[in-house]
């Protein structure tokens, strides 16, 4: 049988649903399973957990927008998450997590051996939350880690708490993409992210949107990309109080070293299957980031269509050869 993916949104499951997912999941034939924004019992959730423990199919989970909106949920994700072996990209945007869920949680994280993305964005974290994520980026030398990590939206971490994380990132020699947009980071912080942005050989994206920048950062970043050697390819700094003009410096220049030079080569550890990741959800301090319910079809035939929506209202209307 190919490989499906299943992708629902915002909707009240029923029994007979999750009876499908979890043979499903048992089957082996789930890459992708997407129940952002969905309602189910406790009983439901504890039944996917199991099923999610077994799988050897299983790449990606998007549990975003506050399906994991417990501790006892918090407690049984953390016990499929330490069964499971095959998933790569785990998604929890907008779960009520707080610091508690991630000291739960963070055993299983830390000794996946597959993880490779991980969007903990808006889920109330504060500094010994991050303290916990900073152990999935280990420096150079020691065991892979995570090559995608999303923190957007969580205000209650300190200068402190982001001070690590730079130090962390300085050192990382797996990851590739940081979103840390809607963080009221200021400029120095912005300053710290800098230098880990010019010590790190491996860093491509980092999303600073509507962090609470002003042009002092932008400058820093522009002398950085200017006169430094860097991996970085794409800086957001939208939604700040930076000059369009800053802006367009520093995406000219990082758009003229992505053509120069070639792509490094990947780092070591299992390549992560990239035709199925959904859109991360963007958060949005404004507009309303929780979509009507749908249903988003799966089968199992081949070439299969999958619509998927993002958490700002943009889609993707992606045809992915099983």
């Amino acid at each position: 049988m190919l490989p499906a993916s299943i992708q629902i949104t915002g909707e009240l499951l029923s029994g007979e649903e999750v009876q499908d997912i979890c043979q499903r999941l048992q089957e082996d034939v789930v890459r992708l399973l997407s129940v952002r924004g969905c309602q189910l019992s406790d009983v439901a959730f504890q039944q996917v957990c199991f099923c999610v423990a077994s799988s050897r199919s299983l790449a990606q989970l998007n549990l975003n927008l506050g399906v994991v909106s417990s501790l006892s949920r918090t407690n049984q994700l953390a016990q499929a998450l330490s069964s499971n072996q095959s998933l790569q990209a785990l998604f929890l945007h907008g779960s009520p997590l707080l610091d508690a869920g991630l000291v739960t949680l963070n055993p299983a994280l830390s000794s996946h051996p597959a993880l490779l993305s991980l969007d903990l964005g808006d889920c109330l974290l504060g500094d010994e939350a991050l303290r916990l994520i900073c152990g999935l980026l280990p420096p150079d030398g020691n065991k892979s880690g995570l090559r995608e990590l999303t923190l957007s939206a969580n205000p209650g971490i300190s200068s402190r708490g982001w001070a690590r994380l730079s130090v962390a990132v300085s050192h990382s020699s797996q990851l590739r993409v940081l979103n840390l947009d809607y963080n009221p980071l200021g400029d120095q912080i912005a300053g710290m992210l800098a230098v880990s942005v010019a010590s790190s050989r491996t860093l491509e994206v980092l999303d600073l949107e509507g962090t609470g920048l002003s042009n002092q950062s932008a400058q820093v970043f522009l002398d950085m990309v200017q006169n430094y050697p860097t991996s970085l390819r794409v800086l957001v700094l939208s939604e700040n109080s930076i000059s369009a003009e800053l802006q367009q410096q520093i995406s000219d220049l990082l758009s003229e070293g992505e053509e120069e030079e070639e792509a490094p080569p990947p780092p070591p550890g299992p390549a992560p299957n990239n035709t199925l990741w959904p859109i991360r959800d963007k958060y949005q301090p404004i507009r309303d980031k929780y979509q009507p319910p749908a249903w988003l079809a799966h089968s199992n035939s081949s070439p299969q269509m999958v619509f998927l929506t993002s958490g700002v209202g943009e889609s993707l209307l992606a045809e992915t050869e099983m």
